[in-house]
C-alpha cells in the first residue's frame, strides 16, 4: 500500500517526536531504530525511507529538540518567565523526574562529545540558542557580563540536574536542586 506525501510527513514527525523522548530517556546508545519505530507504531523498514541512518536521525532529533523556541515558557508554564522562574523550574523535582520531556542538554550532554560531527554540530547550535535566550533573562551591566552569567548559569543548571538524577538518595537529590537554585538565584 502506497503512503501519501502527507502521511509520510506525519510519520516522519512521529518518528522525530518519539526519538526525542527516547533520546532524553535512554541516551544516544540506549535506543535503537527498532525501538523508535515500534513506539511510533511504524515498521522498522520504513525508517530508511525517512532517514539515511540512526546518526542522521540523532542529528535531526537533536537539532529539533534544542531548536524549539520558547523552551523557557514550556519549562515554566509562563509566557514571560523571569530568570528566577527558569532556574526554579529547571531545578525542580518535576523536571528531574521526567527526563523524556525535559532538557536534552542535561539528558545527553556528557554523551554528545562521543557522537558524530553532525550530532555535535546540532548540539552546539542548540546550546548557543539556549544561551542566547538565557542572556535576555539574566541581569548584568553589559552584553558580555550577561553572556558570561548565562554560560555559568547553564553549566550550573545542567550539572545540578545531572547530579540530582545520578544519586540514589532522594533527600540528597532534592538538596542538590535546592542548593543550586538558591546559589544561582543570588548571582
Amino acid at each position: 500500500m502506497r503512503v501519501t506525501r502527507e502521511q509520510a510527513a506525519a510519520n516522519r514527525e512521529k518518528v522525530l517526536d518519539v526519538a526525542g523522548t527516547l533520546l532524553r530517556e535512554r541516551g544516544f546508545d540506549g535506543i535503537g531504530v527498532a525501538d523508535i519505530m515500534k513506539r511510533a507504531g511504524l515498521t522498522h523498514g520504513g525508517f530508511y525511507f525517512q532517514f539515511a541512518s540512526k546518526d542522521d536521525l540523532a542529528a535531526e532529533t537533536t537539532a529539533r529538540v534544542l531548536g524549539k523556541a520558547g523552551w523557557q515558557e514550556r519549562l515554566t508554564g509562563k509566557a514571560d518567565p523571569s530568570f528566577g522562574d527558569v532556574v526554579r523550574a529547571y531545578l525542580s523535582p518535576r523536571h528531574r523526574d521526567d527526563p523524556g520531556t525535559g532538557c536534552l542538554i542535561s539528558a545527553v550532554g556528557s554523551d554528545a562529545a562521543r557522537q558524530p560531527r553532525a550530532v555535535r554540530r546540532a548540539f552546539t547550535d542548540g546550546f548557543r540558542a539556549r544561551i542566547a535566550a538565557l542572556v535576555k533573562l539574566v541581569p548584568g551591566r553589559s552584553q558580555a557580563a550577561r553572556r558570561e552569567k548565562a554560560l555559568a548559569t547553564m553549566a550550573g543548571l545542567v550539572g545540578a540536574l545531572i547530579l540530582s538524577r545520578a544519586v540514589d538518595d532522594p533527600a540528597l537529590s532534592d538538596e542538590i536542586l535546592e542548593a543550586t537554585a538558591t546559589e544561582l538565584g543570588r548571582r
